[in-house]
């Protein structure tokens, strides 16, 4: 039996958490609902039937799409164990036998048999997986995706372009802490910097059929948007400050007061703010000749 994945944790928040638990189950509710729906840009659902969420945190994808498609069966995996044990917990409660859950590490092989999925579903990896690991990650996707499979992934373009300095100025500070960290593909640390490099990488593992569709939410003050938001920097800001104070960008008391301004100019009647995200759709050869090799790589 491999050790518990939390071990060996790579996310930049505490994945074991009942606040980053909280936190997320709030973001992936009002995320999908930006992107109008959990399976938005796949248009022939009769064709999956075996579908995996990998770091599918507390599970809402899952469950919204067991939901959607009750003769599917739909997994998620994540590193945490407090993660998944609350996901079987929603899966029972909202009784759908077809949504299961169990731990995994994603910065290994995937415990997954060879051509296992129909559709294979990531999003908000990159404060999970560093730069390195992206190629041996997206070969093992290929893997276990069966010829013609789907790999979708969804990722930030830009945490957060706002009308606060605050906010603006506490968003770049951990965009830059990833960067300094090993996350993204970014040449200096301004940006997010992965969506950009995805197709690409996706290119080299020979997919076929790859499309991008962008996705905002806008979270002004006036926006349904604006208190899922300003929840999720207020407690993710909390959470984050650990990561950032390790790379020693910013003394403590700075930070501090940063984010409490943060907070002050969120309340501001006339604050804007606009989140960007991008979802990568491509398909796996089914064709000998575009296929990309089954074989169990690692990692």
């Amino acid at each position: 039996m491999r050790p518990d994945p939390s071990l060996n944790n790579t996310y930049v928040f505490d994945p074991e958490s009942p606040t980053e638990l909280a936190r997320l189950t709030n973001q992936e509710r009002i995320v999908t609902q930006a992107m109008g729906g959990p399976l938005s840009g796949v248009s022939d659902h009769s064709l999956l039937r075996n579908i995996v969420d990998l770091g599918c945190g507390p599970g809402g994808w899952v469950l919204d799409t067991a939901f959607t498609l009750p003769d599917a069966e739909v997994e998620g995996v994540d590193a945490s164990r407090i993660m998944v044990d609350y996901a079987n917990a929603r899966a029972r409660t909202q009784q759908l036998p077809n949504a299961s859950f169990g731990t995994m590490d994603l910065t290994e092989p995937l415990e997954f048999p060879d051509a296992s999925f129909d559709l294979v579903n990531a999003r908000f990896l990159g404060p999970v997986l560093k730069r390195d690991v992206w190629s041996p990650f997206l070969s093992e996707c290929t893997r276990v995706l069966r010829p013609g499979g789907i790999l979708r992934l969804t990722e930030l373009v830009e945490g957060g372009i706002t009308s606060s300095p605050a906010v603006n100025e506490f968003m770049r500070l951990i965009t830059l802490a990833l960067w300094k960290a090993g996350y993204g593909f970014s040449p200096d640390g301004h940006s997010v910097g992965i969506t950009h490099a995805l197709p690409k990488l996706l290119r080299e593992q020979g997919y076929e059929q790859i499309r991008v569709m962008g996705h905002a939410l806008e979270h002004s003050a006036d926006t349904e948007a604006w208190a899922d938001q300003y929840h999720n920097i207020e407690v993710g800001g909390q959470q984050i400050k650990p990561f950032l104070l390790s790379l020693t960008l910013i003394t403590p008391e700075a930070l501090s007061h940063l984010h409490q301004q943060a907070m002050i100019e969120m309340h501001h009647h006339e604050f804007c703010g606009m989140m960007y995200l991008l979802t990568i759709l491509a398909h796996k050869p089914t064709t000998p000749d575009g296929a990309v090799s089954g074989s169990h790589q690692g990692m």
